[in-house]
């Protein structure tokens, strides 16, 4: 977790009673630029503005959304450079805790400050209030001719009796065409009215459906309820605990507060069950926020926000810069999920500024996971964050026996990828009509294409990474930079017709093995890439859950906090997958999606079973893993973590320098590596070339900067940077402070 240093931007900007101005006056306005600066205006008089008011200002030739900041005007009344605001728009001002989470994020992740507020406007339609739609009432007689199809719309008028139609609801409604709508609203028997733009968010109701908990959930929510008014709160709990229930009734004590409530989850677009699950609780649906939200109720949810009237929202990463007007409580749901990490444009990891916004709000933050961080971890053994603990499944269920399948001993018969032992288990769930999972992280088909004549090797023309086949489809792809060719009948280099070969597997290739092992047996692939989008998925999902298929072939979505009643046996069909990389967080997160993915086994039926099929069982986390000790897993791994000095003991920030040549790329990475300020604190290594040196067309250099958890790591990047050149003719300098990911 980020740590206040005394020149912090925690520190409030400016008070409760901070002055508005009334016109005349100058003020500092921030745009939503890729600038840390804020310019000056002039307020015409009559307008009212003040911190956090939104405003449009010129910038340049253009005219852009700007919010008032605090700052002390850096130009005066009488400057001749000086250009007026030339409006305030009708909504609500960013709250003083909003602009200074802003700064704050600026500040810790070297963003600009635009950037940042940019984040925050991300619905720049909701600026202003939705107009109104038209609608029509009954406000007259019956005309004196009436037809048949007029009869009917005043029939269907009289029926429901004061209520307001859409011009085309009410025609559809009563089965007539828009002219007849349109002849009755000329001979005055139908008027016209304005209705309220889109349906109203209905409020949750706190004791809509109260949960029976668990004694565990119970004293869990009892501890939650005596924490008080604010800190972080880490619910670690296994897998099935009923953690969601525990932290659902921290949202009703909110909201009978009066408060606004806001849920993080990793993957909002598949968490179709998860909403669902809320609705049940509260008898209203939360509002959402993520990309497959469109535009216009984005708009309206943003508003809605602002205003108070959205009391839950359930969201992706992106909703906590969400300007609400009373926030009362952050969950933070499968904290440890690397989904919360942004390293696009503004590099940011939602769980620790959630941490850090809900300090700045004074409101309390969960955290929650069965597999937790070894940041939150370590955090809350030292008391920085009260742990709650939930040691068994709410149902009752035994956790999964996990077993190791040694694949130098028992592995499959050439060409094919499942142990015999897995099949047979395979066999036995099915046939007790109980649902299997075979679980891969590799998507497509298989990793590598190559000739079996010559050796060639497709690889994407942009990215130094082999082309993935996607056999459904029919195609080569680049899961970089989406490169993608049908797959050729011969091979390019030499011309040798079927001569190509698919090298190792993917889902694919996983659930067409399966099909010609188990021909009878139903089978469905849950993959990010499967056509269809996030509707086919969702689709899926229920399907699955409903028992409508034997066997399940999936990549790391199925990991996310599902429930499939009748899902009683995983099989890891490579558990040594993630371990094979030289990142310094191979083995937590090894650990964490294994440990996620076999959980999904014997959660409501049956006894859960997991097989991981591995060429290491006695590496560390294969072992935790099938000793069913958490505790020596991060014993272990905190252990190695604390010796090297890597989070959380130590801090970590990255430049990645990229540009159109190597040549270019690696010679302003030399020069960054050459005006490092030196401090005997702070270790400088690289610059290397990246482990995916090309991407996109761009080559690749990395430098790391290695620091003591005291040191203020931010500090030493902001000089850094400040002392170096700025990069030109194409290259680019991308900062990332606390990096997740070594590629």
């Amino acid at each position: 977790m980020p740590q206040e240093k005394p020149d912090s931007p925690l520190h409030d900007l400016f008070g409760k009673d901070a002055p508005r101005s009334g016109g005349g006056e100058v003020v500092q306005v921030l745009t939503p630029v890729g600038l840390d600066l804020s310019y000056s205006y002039r307020v015409p008089r009559g307008l009212d503005v003040g911190p956090g008011s939104i405003v449009q200002v010129p910038l340049g030739p253009r005219k852009v959304v700007g919010v008032v900041t605090a700052e002390p005007p850096e130009l005066s009344a009488s400057s001749n450079r000086l250009r007026p605001i030339e409006g305030a728009f009708d909504a609500p001002p960013l709250t003083p805790e909003m602009l200074t989470f802003v700064d704050w994020v600026a500040r810790y992740t070297l963003t600009p400050r635009g950037m940042v507020l940019r984040m925050v406007l991300r619905a720049p339609e909701a600026l202003a209030p939705e107009p109104p739609i038209r609608g029509l009432i009954l406000a007259g007689p019956p005309p004196e001719r009436l037809t048949d199809a007029r009869r009917r719309l005043l029939d269907l008028l009289s029926e429901n009796e004061g209520q307001a139609w859409t011009r085309a609801g009410l025609a559809a409604a009563a089965g007539v065409s828009s002219s007849v709508v349109d002849g009755l609203v000329a001979a005055g028997t139908l008027a016209e009215v304005d209705l309220p733009p889109g349906r109203p968010f209905r409020p949750p109701e706190p004791d809509f459906n109260p949960i029976e908990l668990t004694p565990d959930q119970a004293a869990a929510v009892e501890r939650l309820r005596a924490a008080g008014p604010d800190g972080v709160t880490l619910i670690d709990g296994v897998t099935g605990s009923g953690k969601t229930e525990v932290y659902l009734e921290a949202v009703a004590d909110t909201l009978r507060a009066g408060r606004q409530a806001l849920i993080l989850v990793p993957e909002i677009a598949l968490t179709r069950a998860f909403l669902e699950r809320f609705s049940e609780r509260f008898g209203a649906l939360p509002a959402e926020w993520h990309s497959d939200v469109g535009p216009k109720m984005r708009a309206r949810t943003w508003r809605a926000v602002a205003l108070g009237e959205a009391r839950v929202v359930v969201g992706a990463r992106s909703a906590l810069f969400l300007p609400f007007s009373d926030l009362g409580l952050i969950v933070v749901d499968e904290e440890h999920d690397g989904a919360y990490k942004q390293e696009e444009w503004a590099s940011y990891h939602a769980r620790d500024m959630a941490v850090v916004r809900g300090r700045l709000e004074k409101v309390p933050v969960i955290l929650a996971s069965a597999t937790p961080s070894l940041e939150s971890r370590v955090n809350a053994t030292r008391g920085r964050y009260r742990h709650i603990v939930l040691p068994a499944r709410a149902t009752g269920r035994d956790l999964p026996s996990l077993y190791a399948l040694d694949m130098r001993k028992a592995g499959p018969p050439r060409g094919r990828f499942l142990a015999p032992g897995l099949v047979a288990a395979i066999r036995e769930t099915t046939e007790r009509g109980e649902q299997a999972m075979l679980f891969l992280n590799r998507r497509g088909y298989a990793p590598l294409t190559l000739c079996r004549s010559c050796g060639h090797r497709f690889q994407c023309p942009q990215c130094s990474a082999w082309l993935v086949e996607h056999r459904f489809r029919g195609r080569l792809v680049c899961h970089h930079c989406g490169h993608s060719v049908p797959r050729p009948d011969a091979c390019p280099a030499c011309g040798t017709l079927d001569s190509l070969v698919a090298c190792g597997p993917g889902v694919e290739r996983v659930a067409e093995e399966i099909a010609a092992l188990l021909p009878d047996k139903r089978t469905v692939v849950l993959s990010s890439d499967i056509g269809g989008g996030v509707q086919r998925l969702r689709a899926e999902f229920e399907a699955v859950a409903k028992g409508d298929c034997d066997i399940v072939v999936g990549t790391q979505m199925v990991a996310k906090g599902h429930t499939f009643p009748k899902l009683t046996l995983v099989g890891v069909v490579d558990a040594d997958l993630g371990l094979a990389q030289g990142d310094p967080r191979a083995a937590e997160r090894t650990f964490q999606l294994l440990a996620q993915v076999t959980g999904r086994a014997g959660r409501v039926i049956g006894k859960g079973l997991g097989l991981l099929q591995t060429y290491a069982p006695d590496n560390p986390v294969i072992e935790a893993l099938v000793s069913g000790d958490a505790e020596r897993f991060y014993r272990t791994e905190l252990a190695e973590r604390e010796r090297a000095g890597l989070p959380p003991f130590g801090r970590l920030a990255a430049i990645l320098v990229s540009g159109p040549s190597r040549e270019l790329a690696e010679d302003h990475a030399r020069h960054l590596a050459r005006m490092a300020p030196a401090d005997p604190a702070v270790e400088v290594l690289g610059p290397a070339e990246a482990a995916l040196a090309v991407v996109r067309g761009r080559h690749r250099f990395r430098l790391l900067a290695h620091s003591g958890r005291d040191t203020d790591l931010s500090a030493y990047m902001r000089a850094w940077i400040a002392a170096a050149d700025r990069p030109t003719r194409g290259v680019e300098a991308y900062v990332d402070v606390d990096p997740q990911n070594f590629l």
